[in-house]
């Protein structure tokens, strides 16, 4: 609530004044992310709003945090429409024909969007009967998850052929995607909206198998192999497995620990190498590396396929880290990590 002697922001504060005490009250992180996006006058004018505060009464901070509040609640009160809002600050952000590119693709419908909330096990019985050409189409539109859940349903020989196929898939015309979406949207009897993208090539290969179980990882990647070794090479350099986690960054690892719980990570480390678990207890407080070290010891024969499942776990974990924008994973030749 607001002061009741004083409800509202006192007429002497200027709308930069306003601003400043706001970003002020945020912290230093938070105003240089918004500094980043604003122009140099509008940055000016803060800084000088800012450098003429002296004194801020616990009252004027709550009646600013009050107006901004009541701004952001009331309806209407937005005064830039969100997709003019995102046109703008793309723009502002990326040249013209990466921004370009990205509202083009982010205002296209999405390709085989009913298909996304469909059990993977049934889709996958369903498509096990479609070409290979229409499946690799798919899957390489799907989330690399549910596509790797989808591809364990299939037998050996159409796993390799779907997979070599979406490696090779170059960008769809809308009217392809269109054509296979009303075919399926008749059998499976959804509707959904569609569109087109670029899709496919062997960094999507890398992430679905980066979700499958480990023996359907090692069959298709030695049947890639056998018959397209370069391709097979170039998947394993994209791909990035539990190890890798040991050329990550210290703080990004700590980030990535804060998403797990403790059984998991546990169970993650029992077939880890010894420098992956060194890394691990290094970013952990002494009393929390000291409980794991036990759990560890006390431990008695583990199914490897559990302690796979717990490490996809980790690794889905610093996935979506990395999705949004909070640290940064990487394999292969040339990754830098900052």
């Amino acid at each position: 609530m607001p002061n009741e002697d004083n409800k509202l922001i006192p007429k002497e504060l200027t709308g930069p004044e306003k601003a400043a005490i706001f970003l002020l009250t945020m912290g230093e992180e938070f105003t240089a992310d918004v500094f980043k996006e604003l122009e140099d006058i509008e940055i000016k004018s803060l800084g000088r709003a800012m450098t003429g505060i002296q004194n801020v009464t616990p009252g004027q901070i709550q009646d600013v945090l009050y107006e901004f509040a009541q701004a952001v609640a009331e309806p209407g009160a937005m005064r830039v429409h969100g997709e003019d809002f995102f046109k703008n600050t793309i723009g502002r952000a990326l040249d013209g024909d990466r921004a370009g590119g990205l509202i083009q693709d982010v205002n296209s419908p999405v390709p085989f969007s009913n298909i996304k909330n469909i059990d993977a096990k049934a889709l996958g019985v369903f498509l096990r009967n479609e070409h290979p050409q229409t499946i690799a189409l798919v899957l390489a539109h799907l989330d690399p998850g549910k596509s790797a859940q989808i591809i364990a349903e299939f037998p050996e020989p159409l796993q390799q052929d779907v997979m070599m196929r979406i490696a090779d898939l170059e960008p769809v015309d809308f009217s392809v995607l269109d054509e296979v979406e009303q075919v399926l949207r008749e059998e499976i009897k959804a509707q959904g909206p569609i569109g087109g993208r670029p899709a496919g090539g062997s960094s999507t290969v890398a992430e679905i198998l980066n979700q499958v179980d480990q023996t359907t990882e090692n069959a298709i990647l030695s049947k890639l192999e056998e018959e397209r070794s370069d391709l097979a090479n170039e998947v394993r350099k994209l791909m990035f497995v539990f190890e890798d986690l040991i050329n990550v960054d210290d703080r990004s690892i700590r980030a990535i620990l804060k998403e797990v719980n403790n059984d998991e990570l546990t169970l993650s480390l029992k077939a880890a190498s010894p420098g992956m678990q060194e890394k691990i207890f290094a970013n952990l407080s002494e009393r929390a590396a000291s409980m794991i070290k036990e759990d560890l010891e006390a431990m008695g024969p583990t199914r490897m396929a559990d302690v796979e499942k717990a490490q996809q776990a980790i690794l889905r974990a610093a996935k979506k880290l990395e999705a949004e924008g909070k640290i940064v994973i990487g394999k292969g030749e040339g990754d830098q990590f900052v």
